[in-house]
């Protein structure tokens, strides 16, 4: 398709602005020698021409306009030029199309011009009128002007010409004095408002080239300007002001013109704009792009000067301290000596330990080759990483008063989260599952004189054990709820034991006093077992009846904590590197490893790096008790942190470091320590290995187990454990705290293990995956629900225990032929009775020599189905056993299936 073809105008479409292309182009073939030939595109460039193209040149000045003159007239069109020979009609439409659209630019630039023309005639007169009332007011004011009398002025002759020189050329009259012309009044010009604002442009001074200094001036050339500067003092005999013409005076020559001065030549080294790459030393280099030496020419210089400055004086020998742990390798001592490792190398041969530079040496011979070398051996171990319990105690200045730790205990469904949530004013008993608490919970409660209590609500539940005595740990007040309606229960009993070994006070809460079956003093009497006497028996602890339901005794409650804190004067210092512990952790779907901390000194700040157990991280975010983001918590607060690597354990202690690198150095020996210890054999011994065969006799009930926080996770695997007998044992393949992912579903399915959930759901892969394997899910809320299951499962993997029932005994008296082959035998009951179908065994000697099942029992003739003790019988028996003897001991017994319990 050609140009004309794409240039055609369509219906409905107008012809887009533009202008006239200026660039022509064609081909031109080349012709060369031996016939060769070659075509090459050339363009031919016109210049544009935007005003109107008439055959009047355009360079021709326009006469001035009249001072008042009729608008001009718009020019005369211009005459159209011939159609070309041979145009097609498509060509002539574009052509006329281009035509017309340069007439429609033209006018509009003519009406343009001419709208300029006259705002400025306007504006000429508006400026004019005001010039001249403002002449006309300043006339006004003038006051009158009174004629003074000429004064009489002495005429002075001309002094007389001198005489002209006869080859002088004639002087010229001067030209009367002509008055200078007015001032041209000023125009002022207005910005059209219906036109868009003119582009205002910054100023920038132009860059300074710097150039060499001119060399020194020649003596022709010094002469020139001291010609010009006499010039002027030898006219001083001219009037001031007077044109000066080409002769200055008599027998005097002009002076000559300074002849100009060659351009200098460029100094290629000072020019910045040379050549070559932009490098950073010369875009910030000071020396004005100077070219600096390369080190490699700074090497050669001081090689050079090291030659010839001669042989160097012996230095003498820096001695070391070099750290040197239990393990090291010879390339790593090497390093920490500052000497060569051959060195190290060629003593250990001498030492008759030929090694290389990456074996390891232990600390002894490390200890042998920095002493030879004269340095200082430091020996360190690897727990020397690790980081120290900071037992300094702070200064009394730097204490402040802290809020105090009270952890509610005691047995299960007494009442503890009830009376929690009636200080707290919440309810958080009615999301638990199964009605009991099953997490650690820590909470910080504001009371009515704006002081603050923290609380730490544990399980009561018997597999929670680690629990409890987690809180009785980090608490400083132990409130022990028991309920007045049931008296002390085991777990309230293990909770009393934990407060003695933590060695905290005690306040013992009977709760549920409400209840009409309620006995309080039954409970004070029970807790005398426990060598508790409460103070209405002369004791020193305190107790108060509550009621959480009923909201009875809350007041005496808090007084009671808030005394015995007084009396406890608790304080710690917040302005230091904070320390805490781990009351729970779990693993969040959407924010990871999340950890409840309760600060026990110093302030932990988001961005601190810190280590707990074999975990580092930097605090992303602090969270408190009623989930709102805090900036830092103080000593007694339990607050969650986000920016864990990982879920530590409950009960670890963590610690704020300085950096980063430190954390995870600490983490990853952490790690290892604990790696060792699962991985490290204990030495076999005779009892072991006894102990070994009998676990390998014993079957496994492999188990996966899953829960949403760490404590929980401990406290199933340690009730799993419990369930464990001689017979089967279970064995937790994997425990960890999250959904139920892939991997525990591969970890299942190459066991054939059942995977325990406690309030988390395997993801969709996961379900897929368990489908194709056939791996069994277990869901569970309560922990008392999965071990009751769990140890079902376990016994009906076991089977059936058969339990043996002695029927009947007789002595077999005489043996018969029966049939061609079989024998048959007369028995005479003595005990019990012999029936027929029955389990049956032949004792000889008291050694067992048959069992299996009475075929026939007969009496005399006839088929009988039981006969008693005291009658003679005769039997045969199944698998056609024929050897039997008058003497043997025939004992008939029944085998009972029943279901096994652990």
């Amino acid at each position: 398709m050609s140009d004309t073809e794409n240039e055609k105008p369509k219906l409905g479409m107008r012809q887009p602005l533009g202008l006239k292309r200026t660039v022509e182009t064609g081909q031109v073939k080349q012709s060369f020698s031996h016939g060769r030939s070659n075509t090459v595109v050339v363009e031919v460039k016109r210049r544009r021409m935007l005003g109107p193209q008439t055959g009047a040149p355009q360079e021709e000045a326009a006469p001035p306009p009249a001072p008042v003159a009729a608008p001009p007239a718009p020019p005369a069109p211009a005459p159209r030029p011939a159609a070309p020979a041979g145009e097609t009609a498509q060509e002539r439409q574009a052509r006329l199309l281009r035509e017309a659209e340069d007439q429609r630019m033209q006018a509009n630039e003519e009406a343009r011009r001419r709208e300029e023309r006259e705002r400025a005639e306007a504006a000429e007169a508006e400026q004019r009128r005001l010039e001249e009332k403002a002449r006309a007011e300043a006339e006004a004011a003038k006051p009158p002007v009174v004629e003074a009398k000429p004064e009489p002025v002495a005429e002075v002759a001309p002094a007389p010409a001198p005489a002209a020189a006869p080859d002088a050329a004639p002087v010229t009259p001067a030209p009367a004095p002509v008055a200078p012309p007015a001032p041209p009044e000023p125009v002022s010009l207005q910005l059209d408002s219906t036109r868009p604002a003119p582009r205002l442009f910054t100023p920038v001074q132009r860059p300074e080239i710097p150039r060499p200094a001119p060399a020194k001036p020649e003596p022709a050339a010094a002469a020139a300007p001291a010609a010009t500067a006499s010039a002027p003092a030898n006219a001083g005999g001219a009037a001031a002001g007077a044109p000066r013409g080409p002769n200055l005076g008599p027998n005097r020559a002009p002076a000559r013109a300074p002849e100009p001065q060659r351009p200098q030549q460029r100094d290629r080294k000072g020019d910045e704009r040379r050549g070559g790459k932009l490098t950073v030393n010369r875009a910030t280099g000071g020396d004005d792009g100077a070219r600096a030496r390369s080190l490699a020419a700074l090497k050669r210089a001081r090689d050079k000067e090291r030659r010839h400055s001669g042989p160097r004086e012996p230095q003498a020998k820096q001695v070391r301290d070099v750290k040197v742990p239990e393990t090291i390798t010879v390339a790593e001592l090497a390093n920490r000596m500052a000497e060569k490792g051959a060195d190290l190398v060629k003593a250990l041969f001498k030492m008759g330990m030929p090694v290389t530079l990456t074996q390891t040496i232990d600390q002894d011979t490390a200890e042998l080759l920095v002493t030879e070398f004269g340095h200082n051996i430091v020996r360190v171990s690897d727990s020397d990483i690790d980081l120290v319990l900071d037992t300094d105690a702070d200064t009394e200045d730097a204490l402040k008063p802290r809020p105090p730790v009270v952890t509610i205990m005691g047995h299960v469904d007494h009442g503890k989260t009830s009376l929690l949530d009636a200080l707290r004013g919440t309810d958080v008993v009615r999301g638990e599952a199964g009605g009991i608490t099953q997490h650690i919970g820590a909470y910080q409660v504001t009371l009515k004189d704006k002081s603050k209590v923290t609380f730490l609500d544990t399980p009561g539940h018997e597999a929670f054990s680690e629990m409890r005595a987690r809180g009785a740990n980090v608490t400083d007040i132990v409130v022990l709820v028991v309920a007045a309606d049931d008296g002390l229960m085991p777990q309230t009993i293990e909770a009393i034991n934990h407060t003695k070994a933590a060695g905290v006070p005690m306040i013992v809460a009977i709760n549920k006093i409400d209840k009409p079956e309620a006995n309080a003093q039954k409970v004070r009497e029970r807790l005398l077992e426990h060598n508790i006497q409460v103070e209405e028996m002369g004791g020193e602890t305190q107790d108060v009846e509550v009621s959480a339901k009923e909201k009875i005794g809350l007041d005496a409650l808090i007084e009671k904590i808030q005394l015995q804190a007084e009396l406890m004067e608790l304080k710690a210092n917040p302005d230091r590197a904070a320390e805490g512990n781990v009351v729970e952790a779990k693993l969040d779907k959407g924010r990871g490893p999340v950890a409840t901390i309760l600060v026990t000194r110093g302030t932990l700040k988001v961005g601190d790096v810190f280590v707990v157990g074999a975990e580092s991280g930097k605090i992303r975010a602090l969270i408190d008790d009623k989930g709102r983001q805090i900036k830092e918590a103080g000593p007694s607060m339990p607050v969650e942190i986000l920016g864990l690597s990982g879920v530590p354990m409950a009960g670890d202690l963590l610690q704020v470091v300085e950096n980063e690198a430190r954390a995870r150095e600490v983490a990853a020996y952490r790690a290892s320590v604990i790696q060792n210890k699962r991985t490290t054999n204990t030495p076999a011994s005779l009892e072991s290995m006894f102990s070994a065969l009998k676990e390998k006799q014993a079957m496994e009930y492999p188990l996966v187990v899953k829960a949403d926080t760490q404590g929980t996770v401990e406290a199933i695997v340690a009730a799993i454990n419990k369930i464990s007998t001689d017979d089967i044992k279970a064995r937790v393949l994997h425990a960890g705290v999250g959904g139920i992912t892939e991997s525990d579903v591969n970890a299942a399915a190459a066991s054939g293990a059942p995977i325990i959930g406690f309030n988390v759901r395997p993801n969709a892969k996961a379900r897929e995956i368990a489908d194709r394997h056939k791996v069994a899910f277990k869901y569970y809320d309560v922990i008392y629900e999965l071990t009751d299951e769990i140890r079902a499962g376990m016994a009906g993997q076991l089977g059936p225990e058969a339990f043996e029932t002695v029927v009947g005994r007789a002595e077999i008296r005489e043996v018969f032929s029966a049939g061609k082959h079989g024998k048959a035998a007369g028995l005479l009951v003595v005990d019990g009775a012999i029936r027929k179908a029955l389990k049956a065994r032949i004792t000889r000697d008291d050694v067992i020599i048959y069992q299996g099942e009475i075929a026939s029992l007969r009496r005399f003739k006839d088929d009988v189905a039981e006969v008693r003790a005291g009658l003679e019988c005769g039997v045969t028996f199944t698998q056609n056993f024929t050897d039997i003897k008058a003497g043997d001991m025939l004992e008939t017994f029944e085998v009972e299936l029943r279901e096994r319990t652990l």
